[in-house]
């Protein structure tokens, strides 16, 4: 009679293990993560602070001068803080050079790995923070 309880107790933990990747937050598979490109001299019109992921928004002229309508995902507000960022960081009317991993299906958005600022500063993202000896570290000047 108690082995029935602990068993059905175990199947209960073992279909609730196996079932928490489903819980989990995959942000980057809407991204070609294996090419990154980079915007020069890209001109923030928006940031977006907020949980879960902070959001840039920018113009950045193509090849034939046409203004394109950009949109990167970085960090949450605490990676980003960690990462040496403030809400003064970037603001809308800098310039900018972003390096981006885009949207697998072509949109312009994606996810900022760095923002290099016009003083020559560089600010990480989520997936691109420097890292000295295997530990993340605040930006640095170039």
């Amino acid at each position: 009679m108690k082995i029935r309880p602990v068993a059905c107790f175990a199947l209960v933990v073992a279909v609730l293990a196996a079932g928490i990747p489903l819980f989990a937050h995959h942000g980057s598979a809407a991204y070609d993560m294996t090419k990154e490109v980079v915007l020069k001299q890209a001109m923030v019109t928006k940031v977006l602070w907020a949980n879960p992921h902070t959001l840039l928004t920018f113009d950045v002229k193509d090849d034939k001068g046409n203004v394109e309508h950009w949109a990167g995902e970085t960090g949450s507000l605490n990676s980003l803080y960690l990462a040496g960022w403030t809400r003064n960081s970037v603001t809308p009317g800098d310039m900018i050079t972003v390096y981006i991993y885009r949207a697998k299906v072509g949109a312009k958005v994606g996810i900022v790995t760095k923002v290099v600022l016009a003083d020559g500063s560089t600010l990480y993202g989520p997936f691109g923070r420097q890292q000295v000896d295997g530990q993340f570290v605040a930006p640095s000047k170039k």
